[in-house]
């Protein structure tokens, strides 16, 4: 069972990000305030766990955290402030929608920057260890995903609906076969360094 809170005495919002290793598409934020009461045994690292059981999860999360939001920054701002700088931004945006201010931020990740003055506490592995991290990391990846899925729909050949803007095999062989989208990141490299040479 996850840790239910740092510190018993402050509201904490735990925050994590999804899509930092994509080659196409926003990364997805979010900031969850659980009550210090809240135990569920099923939460955990969204990575561990089975798309069907991240989509479960969900609307217990919504439905039972104090509160909750999610923060979105598009491929042209990652472009813009490079991914590190959009985690951050996408975290702050997420927190900045809560409709109960915390206290103490709980980060997935070691580094962050600070947020309105609010202390934060960087936890490597968090969505593994806090269960406020955890819920925040499924709230992100589902969101994302939801994005993605509706994206393949416009561009099939990239096949998003599976691998989620991440670079698959697949994935970095539509890009060599079609080029790239209007939602790629084109400062990231999307083909390997000998596909680039072959295309020059």
């Amino acid at each position: 069972m996850l840790k239910s809170y740092f510190n018993k005495n402050l509201i904490e919002a735990g925050c994590d990000e999804a899509g930092r290793g994509c080659l196409a598409g926003p990364v997805y934020a979010a900031a969850v305030i659980l009550p210090k009461k809240y135990k569920n045994k099923w939460l955990n690292d969204s990575k561990k766990l089975s798309d069907k059981d991240r989509y479960e999860l969900r609307p217990e999360i919504e439905e039972k955290a104090l509160a909750w939001a999610v923060g979105v920054v598009d491929h042209k701002e990652i472009d813009e402030i490079n991914i590190l700088n959009a985690s951050f931004l996408g975290m702050h945006r997420a927190v900045d929608q809560l409709t109960v201010v915390p206290e103490l931020l709980l980060i997935d990740g070691n580094r962050f920057k600070i947020y309105k003055n609010i202390p934060h506490q960087c936890i490597i592995k968090g969505d593994a260890k806090f269960l406020s991290i955890a819920a925040a990391s499924i709230l992100a990846k589902t969101y994302r995903d939801d994005f993605m899925k509706v994206a393949a729909l416009t561009h099939p050949e990239y096949s998003w609906e599976s691998n989620m803007g991440y670079p698959t095999k697949k994935h970095r062989e539509a890009i060599r076969q079609h080029g790239v989208t209007p939602i790629h990141r084109l400062t990231f490299q999307l083909l390997p360094a000998q596909l680039e040479l072959e295309l020059e």
